[in-house]
């Protein structure tokens, strides 16, 4: 997979790359690597919790979610059995995610690409994600909290679904100016 690391920014909506559903990433290489380097520079520099390939330009079924404890107090302690933060970043490549709880709650999402931008999003508790690490093996976390809701909204940003798309109504009326001026930015 070509990419100049060099080059990556943030991308911001309505950019059309945000609408693209990605690729799989094959191979695993040092460019990947490179690639999940900036991303994190780009994600730790905005102060973000995570961040999918298509926010820094690329088509790739690729995110990053850094969870430190400390940002899960809102939360509680994780459903037993489940993660809740991370220690450190944690890479996702070519991620799939299975067996959400039925369980579902709504939080207050934000998102580096929708800057100024936030609304309730109601999601799954608990989720499974697998996926491909940068040293090509295979992994699996069974996610609850603050990092079960980063996985599902990084892994969204793989298939164009962006929070607007999943927000209640009543947080999509709030958002509606502001919405519009990013559109028409």
């Amino acid at each position: 997979m070509n990419a100049d690391p060099d080059q990556l920014t943030l991308h911001f909506f309505p950019d059309p790359i945000l609408r693209q559903v990605t690729a799989p990433v094959d191979p695993i290489d040092q460019t990947v690597a490179d690639v999940v380097a900036r991303m994190t520079e780009i994600m730790r520099g905005e102060s973000g919790l995570g961040l999918a390939a298509p926010q820094a330009g690329l088509a790739w079924r690729l995110f990053i979610c850094d969870i430190p404890e400390s940002a899960t107090e809102p939360f509680g302690e994780p459903i037993p059995g489940t993660q809740g933060f991370t220690d450190g970043p944690i890479i996702c490549i070519n991620p799939s995610l299975v067996d959400p709880s039925p369980d579902r709650s709504p939080y207050d999402e934000g998102c580096l690409s929708l800057p100024g931008i936030r609304g309730d999003v109601i999601r799954p508790e608990v989720v499974t994600l697998t996926a491909t690490g940068l040293d090509g093996k295979s992994f699996t976390i069974r996610a609850s909290g603050l990092l079960a809701r980063c996985i599902q909204h990084e892994y969204d940003h793989l298939d164009g679904v962006l929070i607007i798309d999943k927000m209640t109504q009543m947080s999509r009326l709030k958002n509606r100016s502001k919405l519009k001026r990013l559109q028409n930015s």
